[in-house]
């Protein structure tokens, strides 16, 4: 089992997006997927119809089993229209009560021992974290295998980039210590891109140009993406044959590999 997380010091730039479509596209094509809510915004969770719940607190705080706390995500609510779901998609909740996680639990490696439980069970875990940085952000990176880290491209957005970057590295040492292997950059996703403009063009070709092959193609901005939102649903789901559904399967294809 893998885990990947979503991760940019920057709100706004597409963490939740692509953590759930990432998530359900995994789903469809055969895996078994854990989503974890870890931002106390809860918008993984509203982003399949549930409610907002303590699944994360109680899980590592109330020391919850994962039973009590995993909610199956009906496949009606992600599937292609007239396509089987191969695989299977678990969500984790979150609430407000995330963000009193570290000031409830001292184990910085709470998060890698609980989901080690969950091993020989599923294929891969992805969280999607708040922008805010904090200590259940040092946590999720004792635990993370991968990361992907969506960006605008625009100087706030890229500015959270390179500050997670380095936060990235700078848990390394702690991870030398318990053993651990580091963190992969699995890649850098360009959101809401606008091909007609320069600046776009311009950090976009930095990006490449500093990055290489990690960063992946870029998701266009478009109202297919809200509307998919107000919905609850993923893209493609609502609009199988859209350009942002074929956009979003390339990055799941994406991750798809990089897990093996």
């Amino acid at each position: 089992m893998k885990i990947v997380t979503l991760l940019n010091e920057k709100g706004g730039v597409g963490k939740t997006t692509l953590a759930t479509h990432i998530g359900a596209g995994l789903a469809i094509r055969g895996l078994r997927v854990v989503i974890a809510d870890a931002d106390p915004q809860g918008h993984a969770t509203v982003a399949f119809g549930f409610d907002r719940l303590p699944g994360l607190y109680d899980l590592l705080v109330r020391e919850e089993s994962f039973r009590n706390v995993l909610q199956v995500v009906p496949q009606e609510l992600y599937e292609i229209p007239g396509q089987p779901v191969h695989g299977q998609l678990y969500l984790i909740p979150g609430n407000h009560e995330t963000r009193a996680i570290p000031l409830m639990t001292s184990d910085g490696m709470i998060i890698l021992k609980r989901f080690a439980e969950l091993h020989t069970n599923f294929d891969v875990v992805i969280f999607d974290t708040s922008p805010t940085p904090s200590l259940l952000h040092a946590s999720i990176y004792m635990a993370t295998n991968s990361i992907v880290y969506p960006t605008e491209c625009e100087f706030l957005s890229l500015d959270g980039l390179i500050q997670s970057l380095t936060h990235k590295e700078s848990v390394q040492p702690t991870r030398n210590q318990w053993g651990l292997e580091p963190i992969e950059l699995m890649g850098i996703v360009p959101t809401k891109y606008r091909a007609s403009t320069v600046l776009h063009n311009y950090n976009l070709n930095n990006l490449r140009h500093q990055f290489g092959t990690k960063v992946w193609d870029p998701l266009t901005l478009g109202t297919i993406w809200a509307e998919a939102s107000q919905r609850r649903r993923p893209v493609f789901h609502l609009a199988p044959d859209s350009k942002a559904a074929s956009e979003v399967w390339a990055i799941v294809r994406h991750v798809e590999e990089a897990l093996g």
